[in-house]
């Protein structure tokens, strides 16, 4: 059963949990999504709910939340590559 629609309202679909825990994720939820079988997803477990999230939609989330917390001239990958090969020179 669905229930609303995509972009700015809640969809809500009721499915049955299958055997062996599967849940089978409505079509119209997979197009909205751009997801199709074999594409790895991501799940979290929050307040009681489980959200679904594309791992495309998950490292964007990941890049904004770095993007508020690093100034843009600032390179995390080079300071990492920077201590590792300080801590390589020093044994």
């Amino acid at each position: 059963m669905a229930i609303g629609r995509y972009r700015g309202i809640v969809i809500e679909f009721v499915v049955k949990l299958g055997s062996n825990g599967r849940l089978v994720i409505p079509a119209a939820v997979r197009r909205a999504l751009g997801v199709a079988e074999g594409d790895e997803l991501s799940l979290a477990l929050v307040d009681d709910e489980l959200r679904v999230t594309t791992l495309r939609a998950a490292v964007r989330r990941a890049q904004r939340v770095m993007a508020r917390r690093v100034p843009a001239e600032r390179s995390l990958a080079d300071e990492l590559i920077a201590e590792r090969r300080a801590a390589a020179a020093n044994g």
